[in-house]
């Protein structure tokens, strides 16, 4: 017998045991059933965190998305929820509008319409949620509140929904009001009707993706809203609820959280608050921020996914430790099942949750995360001990006749670091309804009676590599079914999309424009210039060129920009080396994004209308920068910043186009 069949501690044995060193817990179904499990999910979005993944090439793309998506075999994640794109930054990049004006249509932009097919494609049961962080300036008519325009917003969002079924034949499932803002109720009433007459009554409401209160006293006390709003959504609830929100009689779901570095303390933290959302705050739903850690990891909370996939150059990607945490539910559960009333704590630590689907199934998941092994970014989290424990589970019951349970472990190893995730160990026998465990700390385990769990694997991708030290990029990829922004530029302020100049015979006639022109009613302080970010962090010595289009007149300018130092929610501090033109006839050169710190400037005799090549080169502590290979300024000395991305962008919400971008590394 081996050293974990050993541990297995048959019923001979089991009552001397676990008198002495545990407890017993009953698993039953006769003393009634508890909430309905609603799924776990992982959230594409807030702040473009999905970015670079489309950018991969086969067959690493593919292998990507079954990890996370396929059914029994990796993530198998059972909700997808997506950002309704709002043109502004909202973490770590902005995501494209279907509609950037008001008499603007197109649902091709951006990413989500095609990872939302993917994973429709892999798993035809997910369920599919869209949530507005930001929206375009329009919809506030120019002011940054969409709910003095009830109307209008809520006309903005429905027509995302009616276009994910008419162009990507998607049912949206939920759709909610406005991320982590404050609810508006006649707003999401207004919502409600709308959605309605537009004949999307399956459509459901999540509100309002933030705090438990006041939404859930509101609630209570309003009949109307009430029959509006099928879910309480809140956010890094630290596993607890309030008593309103169990009063409402809703449907509560931790709609956002995690948000943890995907190491395995962020492994931990998963396990816990999964199984602890219900055990304490009897939520039926979690949702990860983020899906997939996707985006320049030096960008705002880097590797904060469920696994990791930022090199598409390389092809590397990481499947990190919370993918086999979320496999031990996801793979032997499905929405619909029911929690037992008899989920509970351990009495000497850690938490146990049983699920069935009431046709002889059941599913019993086990945690004993320890307090430093588990933290979570947000909330705080108290002291408590776990210790190693002998626990005995007595089925009763439906499920008395159960005779084996298959088992799969996993085991954070923080000592000798012989981490084992999503093992499967020899079946369990269940003796007259009794089977027990020695269960050690930091330890996953699922007991379950189905049968066709799998740890899916490829073989291993590339390794890894940094941003190639040469890069160049003509936008002359029209019409891409996977995306509309350019590869592996992550847009900060502003949206930069490829652009047809059908009119133009000459070189041009493929580009990249930026395309927002208002303010956008913004999530986090969005820069006042738009900006768009590419390459590898600790770039030192670099030489850029690029080659620009200014559309507005006099007022207007646009900048190449090397040392990029900042972006996500920073992005209005952001340093660096800035290179700028404007239709005026004159030229800039700053230390940082809002163009207060000039370290050059002068006439360039540039115009709107008017192609132009513009050069910077950065190496040490000296720059230059060219017009069309004329030296415009040279070997100024600089100081900071030392090293960060390449970028371009304009002086305003203004349209501009740039072609022929280049990069070379120095050093």
């Amino acid at each position: 017998m081996n050293v974990e069949n050993q541990r297995f501690v048959f019923l001979s044995i089991f009552i001397f045991i676990s008198v002495c060193l545990g407890e017993d817990y009953d698993i039953d179904d006769k003393t009634g059933f508890g909430r309905s499990f609603d799924g776990i999910g992982g959230l594409s979005g807030g702040g473009a965190t999905s970015r670079l993944l489309v950018n991969y090439a086969e067959p690493y793309r593919s292998q990507i998305l079954d990890y996370l998506f396929k059914p029994k075999f990796g993530a198998s994640l059972q909700i997808l929820k997506v950002e309704i794109g709002g043109d502004a930054q909202t973490t770590d990049g902005t995501e494209p509008s279907h509609m950037h004006y008001e008499d603007d249509e197109n649902y091709f932009r951006g990413y989500e319409w095609w990872l939302m097919r993917e994973a429709k494609k892999r798993n035809p049961n997910i369920i599919l949620i869209g949530l507005p962080w930001a929206f375009p300036g329009w919809v506030g008519n120019g002011e940054n509140w969409p709910y003095d325009f009830p109307d209008i917003t809520a006309s903005y969002v429905v027509s995302w929904i009616l276009g994910a079924k008419q162009y990507h034949d998607l049912d949206i499932d939920y759709v909610g009001i406005w991320n982590e803002r404050s609810f508006n109720s006649k707003y999401i009433k207004l919502l409600r009707y709308t959605l309605d007459k537009s004949g999307l009554e399956r459509v459901k409401i999540i509100a309002s993706d933030n705090l438990w209160e006041p939404i859930a006293s509101v609630l209570i006390d309003d009949k109307q809203l009430q029959d509006a709003v099928e879910v309480l959504g809140v956010h890094y609830p630290g596993t607890n609820t309030v008593p309103e929100a169990l009063k409402t009689g809703k449907k509560l779901w931790s709609s956002e959280d995690y948000s943890t570095f995907n190491d395995n303390v962020g492994g931990g933290c998963w396990a816990r608050i999964l199984n602890q959302n219900y055990v304490n705050g009897k939520m039926t739903a979690t949702i990860s921020w983020n899906l997939i850690a996707s985006y320049y990891e030096d960008l705002p909370f880097g590797r904060d996914g469920l696994m990791t996939a930022n090199e598409p150059w390389s092809g590397n990607y990481v499947v990190e430790s919370p993918i086999w945490i979320t496999a031990h539910t996801t793979q032997f559960t499905e929405p619909g099942w029911t929690y037992l009333q008899t989920v509970g704590h351990f009495t000497y630590g850690g938490s146990y949750v049983a699920l069935t689907d009431k046709r002889g199934n059941l599913t019993i998941i086990t945690e004993t995360m320890t307090h430093d092994h588990s933290v979570c970014i947000r909330p705080p989290l108290h002291p408590y001990n776990v210790t190693v424990q002998i626990v005995t589970f007595h089925l009763k019951g439906t499920f008395a006749s159960i005779s084996e349970l298959q088992v799969w472990h996993s085991k954070f190893d923080f000592k000798t670091n012989q981490t084992v995730l999503f093992q499967n160990l020899k079946p369990i026998k269940v003796i007259k309804g009794y089977f027990s465990i020695e269960i050690d700390v930091d330890e996953v385990y699922t007991f379950t009676t189905v049968t066709n769990g799998q740890k899916g694997s490829y073989p291993d991708p590339p390794p890894s590599a940094p941003f190639p030290k040469t890069y160049k990029d003509h936008f002359d990829v029209p019409g891409n079914p996977y995306f509309s922004e350019a590869p592996n530029f992550a847009d900060q302020t502003g949206v930069f999309e490829y652009f047809t100049n059908v009119s133009d015979p000459g070189p041009h006639v493929y580009t990249l424009r930026q395309m927002v022109t208002q303010r956008p009613v913004t999530w986090v302080a969005d820069a006042d210039q738009t900006i768009s970010v590419i390459g590898d962090y600790k770039w030192y010595d670099l030489m850029v060129s690029c080659d620009v289009y200014m559309e507005a007149v006099d007022s207007g300018g646009v900048f190449i920009a090397v040392r990029v130092d900042k972006g996500g929610g920073r992005v209005r501090n952001t340093k660096g080396i800035f290179f700028w033109v404007y239709a005026d006839g004159t030229y800039k050169v700053t230390n940082d994004l809002s163009g207060m710190t000039v370290l050059a400037e002068g006439l360039s005799g540039t115009k709107a209308y008017v192609w132009y090549t513009l050069t910077l080169t950065v190496k040490g502590n000296y720059a230059s920068a060219d017009l069309n290979g004329y030296p415009l300024w040279k070997n100024a000395i600089l100081w900071e910043p030392r090293h960060g991305w390449a970028a371009i962008g304009t002086s305003s919400f203004e349209l501009a186009q740039f072609d022929n971008f280049a990069i070379q590394a120095l050093a």
